[in-house]
Formats: structure tokens, C-alpha cells, sequence
């Protein structure tokens, strides 16, 4: 198995983070070949960036505290230098979280071409209610539903059109990247069996 590069993708609750770890463990049962594996989850990193005391921490901490988005060049440099500094092109990567706008995917397929990493995309498909839904159940301070909305519209505004422009890319460029519809709305063991059907191993 050649290191694979997949990433995740969906609405907030839509269980980006849980289909990654089974496909995670998923490849460390099935590689012969035993290559390491890099989570690229942006949220966590993200999280510990507030706590920090600098300039750019406290603005984005405002940031975050609104439910906005940060800005492209800021999300953007959450997983880039992270690529740029802790990976060797020997392991599988996995990416959860990102791109959330259209440039930010831009820039992102652009790393991958830098790396000459062939790409299954996976769009994990719910709807904006059972998003809402699920996010309120995990019953989380920050969650509430005036909040949860406003991150769900800016999925809609922002994140979506980085969704389509990895569909097209993967029409245009069968070679580079592979484009893996599935239904969210499915309990967790259909929606992993999916995914694995559908990854195609470069």
C-alpha cells in the first residue's frame, strides 16, 4: 500500500471525526507495510492556539467566540506549516476538518500536488437538521442553537463551494483525486463501510 492521503469532509455533527479514526484503523490493520499514519485535525490544533497569549491567539479567540470563520491565510497556516515541518511523504495522511472555504481548498489541492499526493476526498453528507440535532445532543456550553446556526450558515456560504470545487477537480483530474459521496444519515457502521468501499488506493 503506497501512503494514501484522505480527507474528510462535511457539516459540523456530520462525523468527520469518527469516520477517520475507523479508516485510520482501518489502514493500520490492512497495511503490510506498516507506515505511519498522520492525523491532520485542525480543530484540536486550533483549540490549543486560543489559549495562547499572543496577538494573533487573542484576535482569533474573538474570532471563535462570535462563531466566525477565521480567515483564509489563518486556517490555511493551521495545517500548512504542520505539513511543511512533521511529514516525510512516507506516511498516510489524513486530514479532518479542512478546507472550510473555497481558497482554502485551493491552497490545499495545491499542497497536494506539491507532495504528488493523489487525494480520495470524502463528503460525508447530512443534513443541515440532523447537523443542528446532533450538535445540540452533545449538550457542549458552546453549542447552543443560536451558535450552532451560525456555524452551519457559514458551511453553507463558505464551506460548500470548497465541497464542489473538489467534486469537479475529481471529474477533471480522475489521476489526482477521487470524489466519495456518502450518506451521514446512516448509523456509523454503514457509513465507514461506504467509505471504504468507495476510497480507491493509489
Amino acid at each position: 500500500m503506497k501512503p494514501q492521503t484522505i480527507i474528510f469532509i462535511g457539516r459540523s455533527g456530520c462525523g468527520k471525526g469518527t469516520q477517520a479514526k475507523l479508516v485510520e484503523e482501518h489502514i493500520q490493520k490492512n497495511d503490510t507495510e506498516k507506515r505511519e499514519i498522520y492525523y491532520l485535525e485542525t480543530g484540536a490544533g486550533f483549540r490549543e492556539f486560543l489559549k495562547g497569549d499572543s496577538h494573533t491567539s487573542k484576535l482569533s479567540k474573538e474570532i471563535y467566540l462570535r462563531s466566525d470563520r477565521l480567515p483564509d491565510y489563518l486556517a490555511t497556516w493551521m495545517w500548512s506549516h504542520q505539513l511543511v515541518e512533521k511529514t516525510t511523504g512516507e506516511e498516510h495522511l489524513l486530514v479532518d476538518g479542512t478546507p472550510r472555504s473555497l481558497l482554502e481548498a485551493m491552497v490545499l489541492n495545491s499542497a497536494l500536488g506539491f507532495y504528488k499526493r493523489p487525494a480520495n476526498v470524502v463528503h460525508i453528507d447530512v443534513s443541515r437538521q440532523t447537523a443542528l440535532d446532533r450538535l445540540l445532543s452533545r449538550g457542549r456550553s458552546d453549542d447552543d442553537t443560536v451558535q450552532i446556526n451560525k456555524r452551519l450558515d457559514w458551511y453553507d456560504k463558505d464551506v460548500a463551494p470548497g465541497v464542489e470545487y473538489f467534486r469537479a477537480w475529481a471529474e477533471q483530474n480522475p489521476a489526482a483525486c477521487t470524489f466519495i459521496e456518502v450518506s451521514g444519515e446512516q448509523d456509523t457502521e454503514k457509513v465507514h463501510a461506504d467509505i471504504v468501499a468507495g476510497v480507491k488506493m493509489y
